[in-house]
């Protein structure tokens, strides 16, 4: 039976879901009016903090780091971990409301199987025992390693990436960072039971916050890249299974053997499935035609909207012809570059006005017949 201190634990837990769905929710907003070259360089960071809405982010981000510290000191890394994948449905929620979109039988259902899968795999590991105070130096050397190789790659591969895969790749990546932040604040959680001055000697407490920075860092060029389409998966699954890794691997956490091994492949089936049926939805990105199919000016598969930068959606907000995205690069573009008059700008900011008539059904046309 479910004890008290077990449903403190969750809470806290669903509570930090919450709080990194608002956040991602946030900064994807304020993130979509990055142009191109901004990506990886200090100045994606100083625009970022003239923007109200991404310092709304980067609070919920600190409440979510409060409240996943909170469930970590009570509660084992692979219990807490799994919980979080709610961050996706949560998402769903919160972009519902952002961008004026109304939640379908689609994002409900998979939501349903999403959740039913988290709460079957705590059910078939049942994690229990092992301690990070213990872990020898070698071992948490070999594992940071491993974990900051993979990011590596990751994110180099990314850079070699067109932009939806470029912003899928560096979701996993952030993930797998954030995986690795939640391990060395399991570590840094246990220090503060023997105080303050404790969890300040501890250089794992440097390290989570060199980690939890660099994959903050990170997920601001992931989402300048794409749409939450293209990050959101990879960034909810990668986190929580990189935790259980270091959990069971690293910390000698216990789980259930035997069939509970079949069961526990039967949930991740439904994570995966749930995540990825969920983030295909337009609710997610912001964009929904009053169908409930996706607005045509995404192209499919490539989290780009046709003759602007990657991942701009413009669904519940004030859009013209004269905004930012106007201002994008000409490079590989034939209708934008070798016309010095001009003419086929003012025919993309026409096509611009267009689409956007077709995201948002409130938007005014700007033209006549732009919505015929």
């Amino acid at each position: 039976m479910i004890g008290f201190g077990e449903v403190v634990t969750y809470g806290l837990a669903v509570l930090a879901a919450l709080a990194n769905a608002t956040s991602s929710t946030l900064q994807r907003r304020a993130n979509r009016d990055e142009p191109d070259d901004v990506a990886f360089t200090p100045r994606i960071m100083l625009d970022l903090l003239r923007r109200p809405v991404w310092l709304g982010g980067i609070l919920a981000v600190i409440a979510g780091f409060l409240l996943q510290a909170g469930a970590l000191s009570r509660g084992n890394l692979a219990v807490v971990e799994p919980v979080l994948t709610l961050e996706l449905p949560f998402t769903l929620g919160l972009a519902s409301v952002v961008f004026k979109a109304r939640l379908r039988v689609r994002e409900w259902t998979s939501a349903a199987v999403l959740t039913g899968g988290v709460v079957l795999l705590l059910i078939a590991l049942s994690p229990r025992g092992g301690s990070s105070a213990h872990v020898p130096l070698y071992e948490w050397c070999i594992g940071l390693a491993v974990n900051l190789g993979a990011v590596g790659i990751l994110v180099a591969r990314g850079l070699r990436a067109g932009p939806a895969a470029r912003a899928a790749l560096l979701g996993v990546a952030t993930g797998a960072m954030f995986g690795l932040t939640a391990a060395l604040m399991t570590r840094m959680s246990v220090g503060f039971a023997s105080g303050v001055v404790g969890a300040l000697t501890m250089w794992q407490t440097y390290a989570m916050i060199a980690t939890g920075g660099a994959a903050m860092y990170l997920l601001q060029n992931a989402l300048q890249a794409g749409t939450l389409v293209a990050v959101q998966p990879g960034l909810t699954l990668t986190d929580p299974l990189v935790s259980i890794i270091w959990g069971v691997i690293v910390f000698h956490e216990h789980v259930n053997g035997g069939l509970w091994y079949l069961v526990a492949i039967v949930a991740g089936g439904m994570l995966i499935l749930g995540t990825v049926w969920l983030s295909n939805s337009p609710l997610i990105h912001g964009q929904q035609q009053p169908g409930g199919e996706q607005a045509g000016g995404e192209q499919a598969g490539e989290g780009r909207p046709s003759g602007g930068r990657p991942g701009r959606e413009h669904a519940g907000e004030d859009q013209t012809g004269s905004n930012r995205d106007g201002e994008g690069d000409t490079e590989g573009d034939p209708q934008r570059t070798g016309h010095p008059d001009g003419a086929c700008e003012e025919e993309g900011s026409a096509d611009e006005r267009r689409r956007l008539s077709l995201d948002d059904p409130t938007e005014t046309p700007a033209t006549g017949g732009a919505g015929s």
